[in-house]
């Protein structure tokens, strides 16, 4: 099993949703976040004056999914969040050792 960490921005969350649910992927969770990469932030002007804006907001998706899905859902998640500029986001695949459904007791792919 895997887990799969997204950041993308805000606008594109339905997209992805879409994206990865058409390639199997049945849960997610959601985290509204705020970063910077390349981006390095922006300045913006409000009433006359202007101020620096360091963090950005993005939408952090975590997913854990069984190996076999794992580059599906990688490029599920490209294809919906790409929009060829600055600031697209990152995908981090990391490793899970266990998954356990509190409800029901079910472990490991069971419980995903």
């Amino acid at each position: 099993m895997k887990k799969i960490e997204a950041i993308i921005k805000p606008f594109k969350l339905d997209e992805v949703r879409e994206a990865l649910s058409d390639v199997g992927v049945t849960g997610l969770t959601v985290t509204e976040v705020k970063g910077f990469g390349r981006q390095k932030g922006h300045t913006e002007l409000y009433r006359g004056a202007e101020y620096v804006v360091d963090f950005l907001p993005k939408i952090k998706l975590e997913i854990v999914v069984a190996d076999e899905t794992v580059e599906p859902a990688i490029e599920a998640i490209i294809k919906a969040a790409r929009t060829g500029k600055i600031g697209d986001g990152k995908i981090f695949v990391s490793s899970v050792e266990q998954v356990v459904r509190i409800r029901t007791g079910e472990a490991n792919e069971a419980a995903i």
